[in-house]
Order: C-alpha cells, then sequence, then structure tokens
C-alpha cells in the first residue's frame, strides 16, 4: 500500500505472546489480501480490471472493493465532489507516489486533464457486485481510502483472535481497540505540520476509535517558494490549499479516512460543517493560516500543547 504498517497489542491471560505475535500476522496478511484487490500496481488486481474495461463493460468484483467503492462515492456526494476516486483520470501529471518527481505541470495541459474527473461516471450495481466507468478516459485510484479500510479488516482480525488492547496503523491512519492493561486509554499525538518529524502539537486520548490524519507534508515538495503535495484538489487539478493538517476521529478507520482528504480539501469553514453532520465524528484542523480549529465533539477532549509551527 505505499506505507508503513504498524501493528501491536498486549498479551492476556488468555493469550501468551506467541499467541498474539500468531494473530498480528494474520492481520498482516489481511492487509496484503486487500492490497491484492486494490492495488492500480498490479495487473491481476479487481482494480485494475475494473480500470481495464473502463467505457466497454461492468466488471464484477468481490465484497471488499464493492464496499470500498460504495463508500467513495457516498464522500463524494456529502463532499460535493471534492473527494472523487476518479482523480486518477488525470494520469502522471503529478509524480507523488513511489518516486516523487518534483516537478509542476502545464497548467494548460492540468485544466485539459481535469475534466476526465467525475465521480458521477462510476456506476455500481451492489446487487450484481458490479463496477463500470461510464467513459473509456476515466479510471479509479482507492488510495485516498483502501488503508483506512484494511485497518478495519486487521481490526476486525485481532478483535477475532480474542485481543481486546491494541492499535493498527497504517500511515496515517490509525484505530485504537480498549485501554492500556492499567485502564489508561491511549494517547494519540496530532502531528505539527511545519515541525520536526515525530513533534506534535497536541494530543487526545482514543479508546475504540480511529484516527485519521492527512497532511501537506507528506510527499511534498517546494518550488519557487510554493507547497505542492499529494492532496489534489479536483476544481483546479492542482495541490489543495485550504489546509495544512486534519486529524479525523471517527467509530472506525474506514470512516475517518474516506473523510479526512475532503476536509483537508474543503477547508476549516466548510470541513468542519461536514464533520459535524456525520455521526460519532470529530476533526482537528490547522488551516493554511496556521490557526486550529478544533470541533464540537473533540473540544472537551484535545489537550493543545502548544501553537503549531509557522512557515511555508
Amino acid at each position: 500500500m505505499g506505507t508503513r504498517l504498524l501493528l501491536a497489542a498486549y498479551t492476556t491471560e488468555q493469550l501468551e505472546r506467541p499467541a498474539v505475535e500468531g494473530a498480528l500476522q494474520l492481520a498482516l496478511a489481511e492487509f496484503a489480501r486487500i492490497e491484492a484487490l486494490m492495488t492500480p500496481w498490479r495487473a491481476s488486481s479487481e482494480l485494475s480490471a475494473v480500470n481495464a474495461a473502463a467505457g466497454k463493460s461492468a466488471v464484477t468484483v468481490g465484497e471488499d472493493t464493492l464496499a470500498v467503492i460504495a463508500k467513495s462515492l457516498w464522500i463524494a456526494r456529502e463532499s460535493g465532489g471534492v473527494f472523487d476516486i476518479t482523480f486518477a483520470s488525470m494520469g502522471k501529471l503529478w509524480r507523488f507516489d513511489r518516486e516523487l518527481v518534483p516537478e509542476v505541470p502545464d497548467a494548460r495541459v492540468v485544466a485539459k486533464a481535469r475534466r476526465r474527473i467525475d465521480f458521477r461516471g462510476v456506476f455500481l450495481d451492489e446487487s450484481a457486485r458490479t463496477v463500470k466507468l461510464a467513459r473509456k478516459d476515466q479510471l479509479i485510484d482507492l488510495g485516498g481510502i483502501a488503508k483506512g479500510y484494511a485497518v478495519d479488516r486487521a481490526s476486525l482480525v485481532l478483535r477475532h483472535a480474542g485481543l481486546s488492547s491494541f492499535y493498527v496503523q497504517a500511515g496515517g491512519d490509525l484505530f485504537i481497540a480498549g485501554t492500556k492493561p492499567e485502564g489508561e486509554a491511549y494517547k494519540v499525538g496530532i502531528r505539527d505540520p511545519r515541525g520536526a518529524d515525530g513533534s506534535f502539537f497536541a494530543r487526545l486520548p482514543v479508546t475504540d476509535h480511529a484516527f485519521s490524519t492527512a497532511g501537506d507534508y507528506e510527499r511534498a515538495f517546494l518550488k519557487d517558494g510554493r507547497r505542492y503535495h499529494h492532496i489534489i484538489d479536483p476544481r483546479t487539478g492542482f495541490p489543495a490549499t485550504a489546509s495544512r493538517s486534519v486529524t479525523i476521529w471517527a467509530k472506525d478507520a474506514f470512516t475517518a479516512d474516506a473523510i479526512d482528504d475532503a476536509v483537508f480539501i474543503l477547508g476549516p469553514e466548510q470541513g468542519l460543517r461536514l464533520v459535524e453532520s456525520i455521526e460519532d465524528c470529530g476533526a482537528v484542523i490547522v488551516g493554511a493560516d496556521n490557526r486550529v480549529w478544533i470541533s464540537s465533539r473533540l473540544k472537551p477532549l484535545v489537550e493543545v500543547l502548544r501553537a503549531p509551527t509557522d512557515g511555508t
């Protein structure tokens, strides 16, 4: 999935270290299974099959891929289209993936390519379990949401193994189950977007919830005094500029991962309205002006340690 995985769990009276390690290996295998279904880098994936049939025919997919595409279309509608899995239709104008290329494409080329982005061209038949792209010049990519789904699936594997206190992290997507053995809640830091690696400006306790962060500091470069990063605003075809970072707290990682990019692109005011409309969801946003915004559900929980570092 092009990211770093981190899984940890406490032993219990019923499950000693060998059993816990075995459960963690099964959870890692679940990540590999989801990746094989949804990666754009393998021709054998279900995602690649859908893209190969664009403009021609519907493709039958499994329940996992169907669920991720359905959730993607939900947040596309809820966000007014700022989260759109057809962003891949622009092609490789921006290179933020395996090998970052610090080049800014021509604005006219971007404007033309951006017209191919339109989630309304993705047709889902949930009863037949098929997906079809209406236009042959469209592609979909699930990189902005599949990690959250995989985190939840891996967490379910650990729960089925009998574990009740653990965390599963894939890049900026994290789910925390239970508390530490002594009953203390896990505390998670909110990264400082312009601070040193590993620094955070706030923290909050997280129990049986997900925690997902989207930031302009990952997969980014500076050119002529401007920051360019991988979260593309489909309305412009260029990196979004309304936020520096967005941290979403939600009941599951799938929901949190679906929401964070949309809120990042919308910016603090519109983004918070979206967050407040979703049950059991909260957000901490660092806006483009470095101001910190906290949603109503998180205000009693978030501990702000200092102001975020300023800078480009």
